[in-house]
Parts: C-alpha cells; structure tokens; sequence
C-alpha cells in the first residue's frame, strides 16, 4: 500500500500524458475521410459532421437549374417556328390576340378581295378589248360614275382598315397598370442581358447555346431540351402568367431589337434611350425570338427564350435569384432594446 502510494502520482501523471500523445498523433495523421451519408441529393453528410438542415440550392432547387429557370416542357407548336406553317405564330397576349384577328379577319380578306378584283378586271380587259374582239377603239375619255367609284371606293376601304388599326396601335402603346412588372432588356454584341428593377433588381445575362462541337472546355452545349438550335439560352428570361409587364429597352453598343412573335412584340433597343411596351402573358410555356434589327457580324446569334410561369413560382424564382417579390410586406424588424435604466441611490434620512 505505501509502495502503490508512492508511484501513484507518477503513474497517474504518465497516463495523462499518454492520452496527450495519443490526441496529438491522432490529429496530426493522415487519415482517410469516413464514408459519407447521403441525406439529400448533392449533400454529403459525414460522422464529423452534422446534416446539413436545407440542400445547396444548385443542387436541389429547379428554379436553379443549368438553365436559370424553372423547368417547363416545349411545345412544338407553340412559341417556335413550325415547319410549313405559313400564318403568324399563335399568340398568347391580349395584344397578339387582337392583332392576330386583324392579320386574319381584316387584312387578308381586303387584300384578297382587292387583288382578285384587280385581276378580274385585267382579264376582262384583255379578252372584252382585245383587237380582234373589237377592232373599232372607244375614244371614251372620261366617265363621271367610274371616276367617282375608283376615288371613294378606296377611301371607304382605308376608313374599315382604320378604325380597328387605330385601337391595335392604341392597345400596342398604352401604359403599364401600376401592378405590371418590369423587365429591362439591354442589347449588346452579341447577346442580351435582363435587369428586374421591381423585383430587387438582380441581372442575368443570356448567351446563345452552341452545337456539340463548338463548345469550348466548361460550357454546356445545347440539347432539345433546351430548344431549337439558334434559339435556345443558357439563362432564359422567366416572366409570370396573368400580370401585366413592362418592358423596357436600351442598348450598350448599336441599335437591336427585342422580339418574340408569340407576344405580338418587337421593340428597338437604341442606345442611350429607353423604349416602352407592355404585354400580358396568358399561357404558360417557353417562348422564343431573336434581335431583329441588324447589329452586326454575329446579329443571328442573339436568340431570345422566355419561360412563362405561373406568379408562385415566377416568386420563387425570384427569391432563388437573390432577388424581393414586388408588394410583398417587407420583414418585420425586432423592436429595439431599451436601455438600462440608471440605478437610483437609496435616499438617506438628514
């Protein structure tokens, strides 16, 4: 026992040392890392490590896809060029609607009618006045009712073009209702970038994808998915269903055009002035156009891709871009501290 007593001390202080030593050599060796768990998709979660309460939002979220967007089908009929049709694209705006119907309703009819009339009359000319039909020539120079039907009849034609045609310019023109949500597109050479001033005002910018094969190391080429060749973007505007938005242009080089044939839209980017439109999409979908002002060597290599969503998940796009919803109530701040209040001295009896 009194031996025990003696090297206690000493047997103790060795094995706190041991323990030192062991803790020391276990950090300063290589080890290879423990196997990891997977709890969500793209984090990795480990023994040394507590799981992660939310995914990276590049890994798990939609609304950050490779494209920028949230993911919505592509309809070939819709929004794209369709093989051998030969009518305007079918439109999804109010405006396009209406401009659509006089396209169609209006403009095709008179045309139609006035160039087969036109024709009618040549042919009955020929045939009615030819030499051998009429060997004797009318020396007939004027006639009151011919001249008065070929100078009102035209005019009457240009006053039924007028009155619709007048209201599309209107409706085209009219300024944006105070919940419309703008989105500014600069031109440049060669690609577009897109501001969303109510909304924070972040920026994307949108490339045209190339082919297989032209792709240079680290960038992604496109597929079907992404749209037709020239068309498809690497970061595709995203614009709500149903709200009304303001659209804005400018350019930073030379003069370009924002255009997208499913809106009814097209509007010149100028430098150093912004122009104004405005448009309501009523169809969710993907919609493309391109820069339709000539801007220079690589002017077919500025494709526009819109994806129209509905106003949730147009939000939460919006929100994953670092980005506010346009009227949403701003945060709640804690209210202040109050200070301390001073500490009274007891008061003593005189």
């Amino acid at each position: 026992m009194l031996k025990f007593g003696r090297y206690s001390g000493l047997l103790a202080a060795l094995a706190a040392t041991g323990l030192m030593m062991g803790s020391i050599s276990h950090a300063q060796t290589p080890s290879t890392a423990p196997a990891a768990t997977t709890t969500a998709p793209g984090v990795a979660v480990t023994a040394d490590q507590p799981a992660a309460t939310s995914a990276a939002p590049e890994a798990t979220n939609p609304l950050l896809a490779v494209d920028g967007g949230p993911a919505v089908a592509i309809r070939a009929d819709a929004g794209q060029p369709v093989d051998g049709w030969v009518d305007v694209q079918n439109q999804v705006t109010p405006t396009g609607r209406r401009a659509a119907w006089m396209h169609g309703s209006v403009l095709m009819p008179v045309i139609t009618a006035i160039s087969i009339f036109v024709l009618a009359l040549l042919v009955w000319c020929v045939v009615r006045y030819r030499r051998a039909a009429n060997p004797v020539a009318s020396k007939t120079s004027h006639n009151t009712m011919i001249e008065v039907i070929w100078t009102l009849a035209p005019v009457v034609i240009l006053v039924g073009i007028a009155i619709p045609s007048i209201g599309l310019l209107q409706a085209q023109f009219k300024p944006a209702p105070s919940n419309a949500i703008t989105l500014k597109a600069v031109g440049n050479q060669w690609y577009w970038t897109y501001q969303y001033p109510d909304n924070g005002g972040f920026e994307i910018t949108s490339n045209m994808l190339k082919e297989k094969g032209e792709t240079a190391e680290g960038e992604r080429a496109r597929t079907d998915a992404d749209g037709p060749p020239l068309l498809a973007t690497d970061n595709r505007v995203v614009l709500p269903v149903g709200v009304p938005i303001r659209l804005l242009t400018t350019s930073a080089d030379v003069i370009h055009a924002w255009a997208i044939p499913a809106f009814w839209i097209k509007l010149d980017a100028i430098p150093g002035r912004i122009n104004e439109t405005n448009f309501t999409i009523q169809k969710p979908g993907v919609y493309f156009g391109q820069c339709s002002e000539l801007c220079g060597a690589r002017h077919g290599y500025m494709p526009i891709t819109v994806v129209a969503v509905e106003k949730p998940v147009f939000d939460q796009w919006v929100v994953a871009k670092g980005g506010t919803v346009k009227g949403a109530a701003p945060a709640a701040e804690a209210p202040a501290a109050m200070p301390a209040a001073a500490p009274v001295a007891p008061a003593t009896d005189k």
